[in-house]
């Protein structure tokens, strides 16, 4: 782990991470009077949860990350049953607060009761449902605006799944994301919402509000969340119909026998992963046998490798469809770390001073290697290629430590 905590240092703390440090005003979700945001290395430990539910097949794994900002933001829960209702309903969530992480903790501890109250005993599917998604998270946004202080900025991102014995409801606001994958390929995927969405823009205008670069007022990056109340107090019009508006966008989809899994994660996985990648990751990690919350982890640990800045937070619900472990993919994947650990070694013991792990992981990025995981490539399997470095440099004889250049030069 210090081995690529260091990789990380070098690979991620390039003239990209500079920029974002001396632009944090500028930065996406920016709330005014924040400080600025970037450490000087990341923290790369992160917190994994599981769980399964007695539904058959249904299961769950999260992780969250700190990464390079100098504040955790990010929440999430899940609720595998809800009380009241029958077996097979289950609830899932991540949160991504920005200007603090009280309205992200907040939405995790009360949006699921929220949720609950509004469904009832027996909703009708699915537009009763829906339509008890919409009221939840505005009341939720309600309670939490009783309990805010007057004047403090703030607020959270959220993306929500409810699993129901007939369908899926995925519910959002703001630029959190959720996916689902069925057979084999991305299904669907929530869309982002940007001040620059003509649906949104017409709703700020009508206001009072202006867009301008690409931000409410010239500063808020995402129209839509809990919180942010200094963008929620246009005269005569319903919380929907504000600047910024706690109402999600729900999506019902009817469930399938194809039905694999479904990923939520906030933003700062997106900003490294497209989601056709995200897919096919981690359809990759299941045929490995790797249980939820492992891949999870690992997917966190490609985002920071590719370079990601913010806090991230990555959920994957399994589903009976999901994929097996695969005999044939395990052998593949467990020749693929043998060779890349073989061309560690070959890198480390040919050259005449022993290379730093950068420069050994950009030569390997150069080289047309086979077999390395759809999505995330090479930097997929930074974690092999620190471990494999680390085993070198402990070898008598040879430098036991690596120490990295000022983060202020460039890359060797």
């Amino acid at each position: 782990m210090a081995a690529f905590a260091r990789l990380l240092e070098r690979l991620g703390w390039s003239a990209r991470a500079q920029k974002a440090a001396e632009q944090e005003t500028e930065a996406e979700r920016r709330v005014p009077g924040e400080p600025a945001g970037l450490l000087t290395a990341p923290r790369c430990s992160q917190r994994l949860l599981a769980g399964a539910a007695t539904a058959p097949g249904l299961r769950f794994g999260a992780s969250a990350v700190q990464g390079w900002r100098a504040r955790m933001e990010d929440a999430h829960c899940a609720r595998l049953t809800l009380p009241g209702l029958p077996s097979g309903w289950a609830f899932f969530a991540v949160l991504d607060g920005h200007g603090g992480a009280r309205a992200a903790r907040f939405g995790a501890r009360h949006l699921p009761g929220h949720v609950l109250g509004e469904l009832g005993p027996a909703p009708r599917e699915p537009e009763d449902v829906r339509q008890a998604l919409r009221s939840a998270f505005l009341r939720a946004d309600a309670h939490l605006r009783a309990l805010w202080p007057r004047s403090d900025p703030g607020g959270s991102t959220a993306v929500a799944l409810l699993v129901s014995p007939r369908f899926l409801y995925l519910a959002h606001c703001g630029d959190s994301r959720a996916l689902l994958s069925r057979s084999g390929s991305m299904a669907f995927c929530t869309e982002d919402h940007r001040p620059h969405r003509p649906r949104e823009r017409e709703r700020i205008h009508d206001a009072g509000g202006t867009v301008r670069r690409r931000r409410v007022e010239g500063s808020l990056a995402v129209s839509r969340a809990l919180g942010d109340f200094a963008y929620k107090q246009a005269a005569g019009r319903p919380p929907e119909l504000q600047l910024v508006s706690a109402e999600p966008e729900v999506a019902a989809l009817a469930r399938q026998a194809e039905d694999e899994f479904v990923l939520l994660a906030s933003d700062g996985v997106w900003d490294a992963l497209s989601g056709a990648d995200l897919a096919g990751l981690v359809a990759s990690r299941l045929r490995l046998g790797l249980a939820p919350e492992q891949l999870c982890a690992q997917l966190l640990d490609t985002c920071l490798c590719k370079g990601s800045l913010d806090n991230m937070t990555c959920m994957v619900v399994c589903f009976p469809g999901a994929p097996g472990p695969c005999e044939e993919a395990i052998q593949r994947e467990t020749a693929l770390d043998a060779a890349l650990s073989h061309k560690v070694a070959e890198l480390y013991l040919s050259a005449q001073e022993p290379p730093c792990l950068n420069t050994v992981f950009r030569t390997l990025e150069s080289e047309d290697i086979p077999g390395l995981p759809p999505g995330g490539g090479l930097h997929s399997k930074a974690a092999v290629i620190a471990e494999a470095y680390s085993r070198l440099c402990r070898t008598p004889g040879e430098p036991r430590e690596w120490v990295p250049p000022a983060p202020s030069q460039p890359l060797t």
